[in-house]
């Protein structure tokens, strides 16, 4: 109960919660939509998810601080890989705040002189070039890691028919991808804030990869996506030891 209580005082851990019952209810209401006689319920989840989205942008409002943050942060990394990525990707990210920040000032009827969708893809832009950038940088930690099991493994098996991969691998090419996915599986397994990150971003990308039109998913398939990186976030919210450090 003190855990729970520690990450719903926390702004990202209420924004990760409302985050997840948004894409839930999504998910849900793709999949209660073809039914018939669910077309109450389908209202009320339509209701409820816009309801959740209303409130995740009172959320976000300090979320371009954080950003900001977050850049002058990733300028000090020390290696150059993490260093650029990390910091293209978060300018991206105040870009794309401050977009979501007008649609807000628009949504609420403070202003109507605002091209909805001209921003709405101005913002799905930057959010979309943000996420490419992480998982530029979670491929290249990834290769990282690959290198460090493949060393490991290597002293521990110091035999003379091993290859450098330090797997039996013959010159056929399906053995070769069996032993990749091995190789891959354990240096993931090794390293969870590794997995988590690059899990997250695989799911958060459907979403403006779809609004931009350049792949196209259905609403089932992005709420699931959205509900699995809202539960990756809410564990680096309530465990902050499994959150990808930067290094």
């Amino acid at each position: 109960m003190d855990a729970f209580i520690r990450f719903t005082n926390q702004t990202q851990g209420r924004d990760r919660l409302f985050r997840a019952t948004q894409y839930t209810c999504m998910l849900l209401r793709y999949l209660l939509e073809p039914k018939a006689g669910k077309e109450k319920v389908v209202m009320k989840l339509k209701k409820l998810e816009s309801s959740v989205s209303t409130g995740r942008k009172w959320f976000r409002l300090g979320n371009v601080v954080h950003a900001i943050q977050a850049t002058e942060q990733s300028i000090h990394a020390t290696d150059l890989v993490p260093r650029l990525c990390l910091t293209l990707a978060n300018l991206n990210r105040v870009i794309y705040f401050i977009c979501d920040t007008i649609l807000w000032v628009r949504s609420v009827g403070l202003t109507s002189g605002i091209n909805k969708e001209k921003w709405r893809t101005r913002a799905a832009h930057h959010y979309c070039f943000s996420l490419l950038l992480s998982l530029v940088r979670d491929l290249y930690e990834i290769s990282l890691q690959m290198k460090r099991v493949t060393r490991d493994r290597a002293r521990k098996e110091k035999s003379a028919s091993q290859d450098s991969l330090g797997y039996s691998v013959t010159d056929e090419e399906t053995e070769w991808l069996q032993s990749f996915l091995l190789l891959l599986f354990r240096s993931l397994k090794q390293h969870p804030p590794l997995l988590l990150d690059t899990v997250k971003n695989l799911c958060d990308i459907l979403n403006p990869l779809d609004q931009l039109g350049i792949y196209k998913s259905n609403p089932g398939i992005i709420g699931l996506g959205g509900l699995v990186s809202s539960i990756a976030g809410m564990i680096t919210v309530a465990y902050p030891q499994m959150k990808l450090k930067t290094r």
